[in-house]
């Protein structure tokens, strides 16, 4: 490496060239190796052969900028197909999505036939899947299944697609045609998923082979027992998967032995704790218990992971009625307020809680800032100076403590602040 660098540091290219060549059976992936392959490949006009190293590079590195703008310049008089192909994925690269597509259309229209042209449409259709044009990405992909119908991509990716605009039968429609037209066999299971999710639990068992999609078939049409034979059979043979664990609950769940569903909803959590199923299982199971103040908790949390605020809100007011002492959940119910920046019905809640337990630091904080915020100077000096008996050291306190005490005796009284705003007028 060292002499071909010395030679190409001479000027001696054709000799420097052929040093780096020795070392490529060695070093095929070194993308440095291969740039300085191409680009004395270019020096010494061997276009073709930089073409190669160009596109070496790019299977080692696919976002190499270099190689892009290279293999752009030299296609750019030899193969329009290409040189729109490598501008587009460079606009790509650089965000220019509006661009990128506008390239791989040109490609498209470059192609020399439709094979060719299949590279550039499915990079299209992930643009326009990228960018959230659902239908065209749809509309892209059902032009590729014209040319590329053996690729079980397109239908998988239509089946995804459908998901999202026209709902899970059209999802299962496609899938279908696949299996049976193409007979592509990897979409048993993938079809008995769906299935199961579509509440056709009857199609599913006859379709798949996996054990857990079996016994969750075989509980879904009500044959709890031979669910459970099945899971019991396999059950060390997935150790460490969510999936047993969810479904041995639903089996618990169903047999109304909720202290054994509890029980692994809890190994459930262990491996998958940001689920949202978590809860979901835990407000079914207390729904059953008649336990309706556990249940919306549980319902309240399903809907936090699931980025519902305002949904789980309502949960955690209907949790409320049932108990309106509890300081978890106030807490809860004020922060979530606070988020979705409703800082009045906030501060009521962090009322409550000062009722609840006077010696709340973060709840007198929170009362004090807000009655700053509305001119009540006394109110907020009263929040202070209760927090500061309770927390003499919070830094809050010691950073606000004097300019409130000052506000709350020259700047007077919420109604000295209401009066200041309205008094001219009133008079």
């Amino acid at each position: 490496m060292k002499l071909a660098e010395q030679l190409e540091l001479n000027e001696k290219y054709d000799e420097a060239y052929a040093e780096y060549k020795k070392e490529l059976p060695h070093k095929s992936g070194d993308v440095e190796l291969l740039t300085k392959l191409a680009h004395l490949a270019l020096i010494l006009e061997k276009k073709d052969e930089a073409k190669i190293y160009y596109g070496k590079i790019l299977e080692v590195d696919p976002a190499n900028i270099l190689a892009h703008e290279q293999l752009i310049d030299l296609f750019v008089n030899e193969d329009k197909f290409k040189y729109y192909l490598f501008r587009g994925n460079l606009h790509s690269l650089q965000q220019q999505y509006s661009h990128a597509k506008s390239d791989y259309k040109k490609a498209i229209d470059n192609a020399k036939d439709q094979e060719e042209a299949l590279p550039a449409r499915y990079l299209y259709a992930g643009l326009a899947e990228q960018q959230e044009k659902l239908q065209e990405a749809i509309d892209e992909y059902l032009r590729i299944s014209d040319y590329d119908e053996k690729n079980p991509i397109v239908f998988l990716k239509l089946a995804e697609l459908y998901e999202k605009t026209e709902g899970i039968i059209a999802s299962i429609e496609i899938l279908e045609r696949g299996y049976k037209e193409n007979g592509f066999k990897e979409f048993e299971e993938i079809l008995a998923g769906y299935y199961i999710r579509n509440s056709q639990p009857d199609k599913a068992i006859n379709l798949t082979k996996n054990d857990l999609t079996k016994a969750r078939a075989l509980m879904d049409l009500g044959k709890n027992d031979e669910a459970f034979e099945i899971l019991n059979r396999v059950k060390d043979n997935y150790k460490g998967q969510a999936l047993i664990h969810s479904l041995l609950a639903q089996y618990y769940f169903q047999k109304g032995m909720s202290k054994e569903a509890f029980a692994e909803i809890e190994e459930y959590a262990k491996i998958e704790p940001n689920s949202p199923l978590i809860y979901q299982m835990k407000a079914l199971i207390y729904e059953s218990l008649n336990d309706s103040f556990n249940e919306h908790i549980n319902w309240g949390k399903f809907n936090i992971l699931k980025g519902e605020k305002e949904v789980a809100l309502n949960e955690y007011m209907t949790a409320y009625q049932f108990d309106n002492k509890n300081i978890d959940l106030i807490e809860t119910i004020a922060g979530l307020l606070e988020n979705l920046k409703d800082q009045t019905k906030a501060c009521e809640f962090y009322e409550r809680l000062t009722e609840l337990e006077p010696s709340n630091a973060n709840a007198l904080e929170k009362l004090a800032i807000f009655r700053d915020s509305i001119g009540d100077y006394s109110g907020a000096f009263e929040y202070i100076d209760r927090l500061k008996t309770v927390a003499p050291r919070n830094q809050f306190v010691a950073e606000n403590y004097d300019s409130y005490k000052d506000r709350a005796e020259n700047g007077g009284s919420f109604m000295s602040f209401f009066k200041s705003i309205f008094g001219k007028r009133m008079g």
